[in-house]
Parts: C-alpha cells; sequence; structure tokens
C-alpha cells in the first residue's frame, strides 16, 4: 500500500454519506438495524472483546483517556475508541496509545466496498466496527468505547459491555436528541444494560433520578460518582477535569470488583500520564508557553461556559480564535464571552462550518474588539501578529478549529 493508496481510501470513506463533518443531523442514522448487519457482516467482533461503554454530553473523551491510561499503567493491553479525531482518521482508533495502523485501514475500506448492497452504512458506522474488528484481531484485553452521540440510537450501543459510565448530560445536539435536559437524559440512558452496572458523574438531581430509575429498571446497579472524594490531579488541566476524574476512580472500583489488579500507584500515574500514554491532545491543550496559548475542543454552551470560566481566572488579555458550525446559537455564547480579550472570528474548514461574516451583525452588538477571516490559520497568524509574551492566545468554539489549528502548526 502506498501513502496515496491509503489516502484515496480515506477519501472513499469520507465521502460515504451520510458524513458528520458535511451535515451532522442526516449523519445521525437512528437505529442499530445497520450496524447489527454490518457486525454481522464481520462476525460479530464486538461480541469477541470486553468493552467499557463511556458516554455523556462532556468529558467522555476525557474520562476514557484517563481509565486507559491507568489501565495501561496497569500492564493491560487497552484498545481506545474516540471521536472525532482532530487531526488523522487513526486517532479514533488507538491501541496503547498507537493510532491504528493504515494498512490495517487500508485493507478493511476494500472490504467494506464488496459490501452487500443493501448494507448502505454511514461513515460513523464504518469506523465503529472497523475499531472493533481491529481490536479483536490485536487480542486487546479491554477496550474502552466512547460513545459518538446520544446513546440509545448510536453505533456503538451493539456492545455488551462490563460497565458503562454517563459523565454528564446537558443541551448539546438538542435538534436530534431532544431540547430538554430530561430529553437527552433519556437518550443518554440508553446505553444502560441488563446486569451492567452504570456509573453516573451528574451532580443535577434531575438526571440523577432518570439514570438511577432506568438502572433500577434494567436490574443494575447505579453508582454515583459525585459522592467519591479524591484528592487525585491529572496531566489533563482544565478545572473540569475534577469531575471527570471522580467517574475514572469509581470505573476502576468496578474494575476491582471484577478481579482486575489495579494498583494506587497505577491510577496516580495513569492520571498523572495521560497525554504520554494515549497521546490525547486538544483538552486544554497547552500549546506553547511564550506566549501562552491553549486551545480546548469545548463547543456546547455547557462546555463553553466552564472553559470561559477558567480563561476569565488567568490575568492576562486574551486573544480568542473562535469558529462555530451551522447549528451553533451564537448569541449564547456571546454572552459568556471572556471579558479582557480580542476576538478572531474563523470559519471552520468543514462543510458545517458556519462564516463569521454570516453573523456579524450579532458581533456588532454586543460591542466587542473583533475581527474576522476566511480560515483557522489566517486567524491565527492575526493573533500571533498582535500578541505580547505577557498576553496569551486561546483556540476554541469547535473540535474543527482546534483540530485544524494543531493539523497545520503542531508539528512546526
Amino acid at each position: 500500500m502506498t501513502q496515496e493508496q491509503y489516502q484515496d481510501a480515506i477519501e472513499w470513506l469520507f465521502a460515504q454519506t451520510p458524513n458528520y463533518q458535511t451535515d451532522g443531523q442526516k449523519a445521525y442514522k437512528p437505529g442499530l438495524q445497520n450496524i447489527s448487519a454490518l457486525c454481522e457482516f464481520f462476525g460479530n467482533p464486538q461480541d469477541k472483546i470486553k468493552t467499557i461503554h463511556i458516554g455523556g454530553t462532556n468529558g467522555k473523551g476525557s474520562t476514557s483517556n484517563m481509565l486507559a491510561s491507568v489501565m495501561q499503567e496497569a500492564r493491560y493491553k487497552i484498545g481506545l475508541y474516540n471521536s472525532p479525531h482532530l487531526i488523522d482518521f487513526t486517532e479514533r482508533i488507538k491501541i496503547n496509545g498507537k493510532n491504528c495502523d493504515q494498512n490495517f485501514v487500508y485493507a478493511f475500506i476494500q472490504q467494506m466496498k464488496n459490501l452487500p448492497k443493501d448494507l448502505q452504512p454511514s461513515f460513523f458506522e464504518i469506523t465503529t466496527v472497523m475499531a472493533f474488528e481491529y481490536f479483536y484481531r490485536q487480542k486487546v484485553d479491554f477496550a474502552i468505547i466512547e460513545v459518538g452521540l446520544g446513546g440509545r440510537l448510536d453505533s456503538t450501543n451493539i456492545i455488551n459491555p462490563l460497565f458503562s459510565a454517563i459523565t454528564n448530560v446537558q443541551l448539546d445536539h438538542q435538534d436530534i436528541l431532544g431540547d430538554t435536559i430530561e430529553a437527552i437524559a433519556k437518550e443518554k440512558a440508553g446505553i444502560i444494560k441488563e446486569n451492567t452496572p452504570v456509573i453516573s458523574g451528574d451532580e443535577n438531581l434531575l438526571v440523577k433520578n432518570i439514570l438511577s430509575e432506568t438502572a433500577k429498571e434494567k436490574n443494575s446497579a447505579f453508582v454515583d460518582a459525585t459522592l467519591i472524594e479524591t484528592s487525585l490531579s491529572s496531566d489533563l488541566k482544565g478545572n473540569y477535569q475534577k469531575k471527570n476524574i471522580r467517574v475514572v476512580v469509581a470505573l476502576v472500583d468496578e474494575l476491582k470488583k471484577l478481579g482486575i489488579q489495579i494498583s494506587d500507584i497505577d491510577i496516580e500515574r495513569g492520571l498523572q500520564n495521560v497525554g504520554s500514554n494515549t497521546n490525547f491532545i486538544g483538552r486544554w491543550f497547552q500549546f506553547s508557553e511564550k506566549p501562552l496559548i491553549v486551545c480546548d475542543t469545548a463547543h456546547n454552551q455547557a462546555g463553553l461556559e466552564i472553559v470561559f470560566e477558567q480563561l476569565n481566572e488567568i490575568p492576562k488579555t486574551k486573544h480568542m480564535i473562535l469558529g462555530f458550525v451551522n447549528d451553533k446559537k451564537i448569541d449564547e455564547v456571546l454572552k459568556i464571552l471572556p471579558g479582557n480579550s480580542r476576538y478572531y472570528f474563523v470559519k471552520p474548514a468543514i462543510g458545517r462550518g458556519r462564516h463569521p461574516s454570516e453573523y456579524e451583525k450579532e458581533l456588532q452588538n454586543a460591542g466587542i474588539h473583533y475581527k474576522i477571516f476566511d480560515n483557522v490559520q489566517s486567524g491565527y497568524q492575526a493573533a500571533k501578529q498582535e500578541v505580547n509574551e505577557n498576553e496569551m492566545i486561546f483556540i476554541g468554539g469547535s473540535n474543527f478549529v482546534v483540530g485544524e489549528f494543531l493539523e497545520k502548526n503542531l508539528q512546526k
């Protein structure tokens, strides 16, 4: 396989519709019928591996990576399935921090081209079964599977995990999951299986009740991670990681109940070495020190509020590079922007990316100091020219903004 052949295969994969990068709503194909048939075509690899299922609105990526790091410290071979990727497609499927082998991806995609005509899977359905097959072939000890979107009808919900976790429930993807916390919580609770413990990291009583009632109906233990007191910390530096750490501690407790050996030292080292163990980036990721440059993939209202609060704690002038996708309610974001900032609004380089000129009237009404750019890199270059070493740059608003920034600058 040449690199050109690999790129052609990846382009074919991204051309499979629907694709969340181009049309989020159409990309969500509710129901497990398609993924069930697809997994059956490959011999149901998801049934041949031990899995842990991680869902939630925010924090599921951080939580799954922290858990993977802890288990790696305990000398287990860990598969990790996350989405979306930031730079390279193979980031989605990792084993002990190493990206999925490109030769496997290429060969798998060739098989996909020979599927029966009645099977027309989406991009995410293809990548999900690809992960299952890769983890099975590589004989992982455990595979940590992150929910793509929602839970009940998500492609990953075909698995029968050892246990599940739901980090929290916030308003996000309301056009798909429902426009209330209650409706979204019910969708997230859909990953709770019969006789399978579920860990909850949400402090909202309404959410707790929905998840605990669903667990009771399924005869499954409900573990409230918010009751855990711990002084453990992580190399993932966002303030919000404190809540995710509690979920990880609860998950490790459940593993220990199954006789899986994980020491206190494994937990401590695992949490402190997430970056080096899993190569996880993008969550309060410090790109440089002078000037301080931080990027974070928070993109829904709840996530942005937490990140912006943390930015407000930093006594520096901020140069904020922000970009959004089409479904973002800009007026809500403008209400919570950090003070003492200059803004560089950019268009993410994807089909769903929204050009700032479309919401410039709202920017004018907000009375902020801003400039508009056609792409992330031009906004970053402008901010770099204006920032001094005592100020800082922040890049965020979308996974795609952060991914585009890192792809162009991380190796430079």
